[in-house]
């Protein structure tokens, strides 16, 4: 029993590293290609563009998105706006009136609304595109704010190269600093664009559209097979089709677009939920194809890892169960090669560290201060692993499931409330249980490491401790505090009617 205990856990820590280790690989291109500079240029042609702003009841941020979106610095007569609306509450008259007063101010903008959300935000996408007047268009998710020298900034790039195919920008956190929880995101997030886009980019390799905050050659939509709905992220299954298909994109680190970050934890699992998920359902898709294709061999191996990635989660849950009987065995004694051996997979933790230190360091003047939250942000990655896990098993055995979007509220300033939102999720998965269940278990585990005097042991038992148990207090103690508000509010506008 302990061989196979060591072996299945050398075998999870040994997925671990492979993935962990190619941070390395990132942060030495990233100093290999940091000093890349990013040609800028000069909006000289103005063609015709057309903004599409995917929707779904979003009441508490329409207003912002439109606005903000017609306020892009562009020539009124080359610009069309369409407001893809699938809403299914007030939003959609919302919507109605916010149209028609920028219709009056001389705006060409559309309320387009469908029969069914059929293919959801993919289906939503691929009929604006039917008819979009633009040569290029433009998508800002409900929780973007366009800055308004968006298309002064992007546009220009399609003119230098026939061949790009689609400009993405960086996204900026409008509520990055609010709490612990969104700080920790935009870590996340900051790591992703900042080195992962950023330097795939500079280096030739495959990158993707991240779905909003980005602006597309319509001709390369339509080349590369249009908007498809069988996976939960169809931007990067559109970005791998148009760059299999030899599209060119160019990432813009220094060209931003500000965007809300989930403020609550049940949205925010949703959402890590459905990106994770989607691209596991686009790797089994899609990698058949990138082997196939005429590419070099190294575009071909870093494409696997980037839509393999979120293959980790599942391991991580194993390492963190295994990891408490390991105490014992290694107490026991006589398997001191082993766990000689295992020491080497500490190097995936340290990559990681750097991973996000450079991506802090490159974009912020006070990232000695932002790195510290690099422990809090490891110990709720693991946190989330159960959660992304079950994503991960539903797009490995092709278990379908809706696009569930991410409630957006409008949350900017710390004194802001997401709890009294009619969006607010007043129900926690199944998942919470076992969050709880294994808190507890790696709770016991680091405490047999601390009377074994295992120290080695216990930084890791703690971060899985914490994690788990932060994410599934935070699950509990939120949906429960928008039931309170709800069911507060209920009983409030039935009192007149009692009376």
């Amino acid at each position: 029993m302990e061989h196979f205990i060591l072996l299945a856990y050398i075998f999870s820590l040994s997925v671990l590293f492979f993935y962990g280790i190619h941070a390395f690989v990132m942060v030495y291109h990233y100093f290999k290609h940091r000093d890349s500079d990013e040609l800028h240029v000069s909006l000289h042609e103005t063609p015709m563009v057309t903004i599409q702003l995917p929707l779904y009841n979003e009441m508490y941020v329409v207003r912002r998105l439109i606005e903000a979106s017609c306020a892009i610095k562009y020539p009124k007569d080359k610009l069309e706006i369409q407001v893809l609306d699938d809403s299914t509450d007030e939003t959609v008259d919302l919507v109605k009136s916010i149209v028609n007063e920028m219709r009056e101010k001389g705006y060409n903008i559309l309320h387009v609304r469908r029969l069914n959300r059929s293919g959801f935000k993919a289906g939503a996408l691929k009929e604006g595109l039917r008819s979009a007047k633009g040569d290029f268009v433009a998508i800002f998710d409900a929780d973007f704010v366009p800055q308004p020298d968006f298309l002064q900034k992007t546009i220009p790039y399609f003119f230098n190269d026939e061949k790009i195919g689609m400009v993405q920008t960086r996204w900026e956190h409008l509520n990055g600093e609010y709490s612990l929880m969104t700080r920790t995101q935009a870590m996340a997030l900051d790591g992703h664009f900042v080195i992962e886009q950023n330097i795939r980019n500079k280096a030739g390799y495959f990158i993707n559209f991240n779905g909003t905050g980005g602006i597309w050659r319509k001709t390369c939509i339509e080349d590369a097979g249009n908007w498809q709905s069988d996976t939960l992220t169809e931007d990067l299954d559109l970005s791998y089709r148009a760059q299999l298909r030899g599209w060119k994109f160019k990432f813009l680190r220094d060209v931003t677009s500000p965007a809300e970050l989930p403020a609550e934890i049940n949205a925010l699992k949703s959402q890590q939920f459905r990106w994770t998920k989607g691209a596991i359902e686009t790797a089994r898709k899609m990698l058949p194809e990138v082997w196939k294709a005429k590419i070099p061999f190294r575009v071909k191996v870093h494409s696997t890892f980037h839509l393999t990635c979120n293959i980790v989660f599942p391991f991580i849950v194993l390492a963190s169960i295994l990891n408490v009987p390991l105490t014992f065995i290694k107490h026991e004694g006589g398997y001191d090669a082993y766990f000689n051996f295992m020491s080497i997979f500490v190097l995936a933790f340290f990559g990681s560290f750097l991973f996000y230190l450079y991506s802090q360091k490159d974009i912020y003047p006070d990232w000695q201060r932002r790195i510290f939250l690099f422990p809090l942000f490891m110990a709720g990655s693991m946190g989330f692993a159960v959660n992304n896990s079950k994503a991960v098993l539903e797009g490995l055995f092709k278990r379908k499931s809706e696009f569930i979007r991410t409630p957006k509220y409008g949350i900017k300033e710390k004194s802001s409330s997401w709890a009294d939102k009619i969006y607010v999720p007043v129900k926690f998965s199944w998942t919470v249980i076992i969050e709880i269940a294994l808190a507890l278990y790696c709770g016991f585990g680091a405490l047999a490491s601390l009377y074994y005097l295992e120290l080695a042991a216990i930084p890791f038992q703690l971060l899985f401790t914490l994690g788990y148990g932060f994410v599934a207090w935070m699950s509990i103690q939120q949906a429960l505090e928008a039931r309170r508000i709800k069911t507060a509010k209920a009983k409030l506008h039935m009192a007149p009617i009692a009376a």
